[in-house]
């Protein structure tokens, strides 16, 4: 498994890395057994990254996570536990909710503790990233970053001296990172995790018309943003413009490989990129995800068709709003 660094994390994380809501809730029911399957998998075919969040089942997936520790990098979040306003996001709170991580987890110190999501307001508060310094020095996390909605977001956040990592959509149908993020990640020695790789699924190429979620799955009950913000669910794209999306991308990869497969080869292949969280939900997945580290970068022509499918379809859904 290729191996990228991270300057402001110092120390290197595998391209593919996997994400871990899916495994908490939000996806349908996933049993004990299934999600040990799942890390033990990532973990015996290289992966060394992987991503969680306090707020993922209540704790669940990071308990999870807790048996990859101390060989592999887990990194959590914090933030989602109250409402989404900049006062609540203080240091009264985040003493709380890294004691409840570090208690999920069973360490001491945290790899990397991201801020989840934050309310614009938390970006330009400067007594926020005092707090996280001194929880940093006082030995309760080792780094910290935020996972960002919008460019913008990303932007504000490379500009902190000490946020390590940039956490960002970046898919084939969520190009906007590429234009300004990305270079200034790279300029800045920032990570750039990609999040959401395969648009909530729409990107393996497995859905049509009729094809139905469970009501507990966030792709059923949040494709209008009931829940929380719509570009988490298909990356913001309506399920049937994704769906014809799909079909012309089709056409861009080798018979041999799986869309998906082409998908994530995609993100790697984008300059400033250190690690990609597609999700899995079998073992099976977790070997398909992988096996895009070991394609070949995909051609000028491939790259250039992804571009106009977004162009043409995608952009007038998605380019103005993330």
């Amino acid at each position: 498994m290729e191996q990228r660094t991270i300057e402001r994390l110092g120390r290197s994380v595998s391209v593919i890395g996997l994400g871990t809501w899916q495994l908490g809730a939000d996806w349908g029911e996933v049993s004990d057994a299934d999600a040990g399957a799942v890390l033990d998998a990532a973990a015996e075919r290289g992966v060394t990254f992987f991503d969680t969040a306090d707020v993922y089942g209540d704790g669940r997936s990071e308990r999870f996570c807790a048996r990859l520790l101390p060989e592999h990098f887990v990194a959590t979040k914090m933030g989602r536990r109250v409402d989404q306003v900049t006062e609540n996001y203080n240091r009264e709170n985040f003493l709380a909710w890294n004691d409840r991580s570090r208690a999920n987890l069973s360490v001491e110190t945290l790899d990397l503790v991201q801020l989840h999501g934050p309310p614009d307001g938390v970006y330009e508060n400067d007594d926020v990233f005092e707090a996280l310094d001194e929880m940093v020095q006082a030995g309760r996390m080792r780094a910290y970053g935020v996972s960002v909605e919008t460019c913008d977001q990303a932007l504000a956040a490379i500009a902190r001296p000490h946020v390590a990592t940039v956490q960002i959509i970046l898919n084939c149908f969520r190009r906007k990172p590429l234009e300004q993020v990305l270079p200034a990640a790279r300029e800045a020695g920032v990570g750039i995790i990609a999040r959401v790789p395969l648009a909530s699924g729409l990107l393996s190429g497995r859905y049509d018309e009729r094809t139905e979620f469970p009501a507990s799955d966030h792709r059923n009950f949040n494709r209008r943003g009931d829940a929380f913000d719509v570009g988490e669910t298909f990356a913001g794209v309506p399920f049937d413009v994704g769906l014809a999306a799909v079909k012309e991308l089709k056409s861009l990869v080798d018979s041999e490989v799986p869309l998906a497969q082409f998908a994530l080869r995609w993100v790697i292949d984008q300059p400033g990129v250190s690690t990609v969280i597609p999700g899995a939900r079998n073992p099976d997945q977790v070997a398909g995800n992988v096996a895009a580290a070991a394609l070949e970068p995909l051609s000028e022509e491939q790259l250039a068709g992804v571009r106009d499918v977004y162009d043409r379809l995608v952009r007038p859904h998605v380019h103005h709003r993330w």
